[in-house]
């Protein structure tokens, strides 16, 4: 089921969400597990995390390998050979940990952390998930000039594979804020951007990345901006196209106007909100 935008009819309150732990589709006893995606920490949730959890959600948002330290931090140690030869499957496996080390828990991941939500979906280690601006599972492509821009640094052959990779501040622009204004790009870029891996970032081209289309799976919402320029809209909508072959369907929405740091962006309470409506009915 494809959900159109209805209008931007603003957050709802914490009224409106919170309910009887003992009601049913009540959101206050759901594990929640945040995954972030490249070039950021798990401190790009934090806004979710406190907006959930005030709401009576069990909140997660685990970094990534050897993404533990604060953005300044992970930059000012750039070139980290650590880093550079961090790899998609490192990351899975880490996350893995995490997510069984508790009650099965709704996945909910941004870019590449939306491919590792699918990832383990798929390994039956969540109820439900959802992709944000999700990277893509292997095989499943939409070329375009916006998207080979936005990943030159991390896919250009000729690049160092063993050297993480970060992008300038233009560069970071481009891919994931390109119509915010400067000063908000500078700031985010300050507080939150750090190098990524090209073996995490090249990981959706191999077979660390595939999945079987037509297998099982809890419930599964894929998220885009309609505005995005490193995962356009195009690529997740060939992605649902994709995964709705699964007997555990897939959902899909669409948010106008929204660029890829969607989970930051003005106004991006309305997709949380919406996200959680979505696990209120599919978490269960």
């Amino acid at each position: 089921m494809e959900h159109r935008p209805q209008g931007d009819q603003g957050p709802c309150s914490e009224d409106d969400w919170l309910q009887d732990p003992a009601s049913p589709g009540s959101v206050t006893s759901v594990r929640v597990v945040f995954l972030h995606g490249m070039f950021m920490t798990h401190r790009c949730w934090d806004g979710w995390v406190e907006r959930y959890t005030k709401l009576g959600v069990t909140c997660e948002a685990p970094p990534w390998p050897h993404h533990e330290a604060s953005p300044p931090e992970i930059r000012a140690k750039h070139p980290d050979p650590k880093l550079g030869a961090l790899t998609l499957p490192d990351v899975v496996e880490a996350m893995a940990r995490v997510v069984s080390a508790g009650e099965k828990p709704v996945l909910i991941g941004h870019s590449m952390g939306g491919l590792i939500v699918q990832l383990l979906l798929a390994r039956g280690l969540g109820v439900a998930g959802v992709g944000i601006d999700s990277a893509p599972p292997a095989g499943v492509v939409a070329f375009s000039w916006s998207f080979i821009k936005s990943n030159w640094g991390v896919i250009n052959p000729f690049a160092n594979v063993n050297e993480a990779f970060l992008p300038s501040p233009a560069q970071f622009k481009y891919a994931f804020a390109h119509t915010l204004p400067e000063a908000e790009v500078a700031s985010i870029y300050e507080q939150q951007v750090t190098p990524e891996s090209r073996r995490v970032g090249r990981g959706p081209l191999s077979g660390a990345a595939k999945i079987d289309f037509t297998q099982p799976r809890p419930p599964l919402l894929l998220v885009a901006g309609s505005d995005d320029h490193i995962v356009p809209t195009a690529l997740n909508r060939a992605n649902w196209h994709k995964q709705r072959r699964s007997p555990g369907g897939c959902e899909f929405r669409e948010f106008p106007g929204r660029v890829h740091y969607i989970l930051g962006q003005s106004g991006w309470e309305e997709v949380a909100d919406f996200v959680l409506e979505w696990v209120k009915k599919h978490a269960g």
